[in-house]
């Protein structure tokens, strides 16, 4: 596999590639900053990237969500010091490419994510997964749903139209469009698909008994 290491700490570059040398069939090149990481990616497209996004010139997330787009078959190791719950939640919930690492977690860790990449699979350390999680609670705990907009909200989930929601309430079109702005503004989100998966995410449905 082709590795590429966007991290400008030297020793942490020097312990990464002694890691990924273990296999003389890996390639291993390193970029020291954007550019030279987008040129190398069109040259190996098909890269795993190493990347410590705290360390690398990257403006913010939707920039670094830009380029994982751009390269599609690009995975990407996000390996930092730390990295907030936030920046997790917003990295992984909008692409399947990133796994997650903290760079002092144990190397069997590390190990383990590039194996499961090596067989196509996301990985996302404990820690990784308890901060996000932590964030889904917290964006739970601020959003507060009448019981009129959750009701909708799981209509809206099964699949609904606005039209047959309106009618099974004896409501106005006019009044169920409001709910559902509404109910978008709380969440901050602007499609109903959005919506759905907010609710899922939150335990507010069941996955597996309604309609995406």
């Amino acid at each position: 596999m082709n590795y590429i290491l966007a991290d400008n700490q030297e020793l942490t570059c020097i312990a990464l590639q002694s890691l990924l040398k273990d296999d003389e069939q890996n390639t291993v090149f390193h970029a020291t900053d954007k550019a030279g990481l987008m040129e190398l990616l069109r040259e190996h497209e098909d890269a795993v990237v190493i990347l410590d996004y705290t360390l690398f010139d990257f403006i913010d997330e939707e920039q670094l969500l830009i380029v994982s787009e751009r390269f599609a078959m690009t995975t990407w190791v996000l390996l930092s010091d730390e990295l907030t719950e936030q920046f997790l939640s917003k990295v992984v919930y909008s692409s399947h490419v990133f796994s997650v690492v903290f760079k002092d977690e144990p190397v069997k860790v590390l190990r383990d994510a590039l194996h499961s990449i090596s067989d196509g699979r996301r990985y996302l350390s404990q820690r990784a997964t308890e901060k996000i999680i932590a964030h889904q609670q917290e964006e739970v705990k601020t959003t507060v749903l009448t019981s009129t907009e959750m009701a909708i909200l799981r209509a809206v989930a099964q699949g609904k139209t606005t039209k047959e929601i309106a009618a099974e309430r004896f409501s106005s079109i006019h009044t169920i469009n409001t709910h559902r702005k509404n109910i978008f503004h709380k969440l901050g989100v602007n499609t109903a698909h959005e919506a759905v998966k907010y609710a899922i995410r939150a335990g507010w449905v069941d996955p597996s008994e309604f309609y995406i």
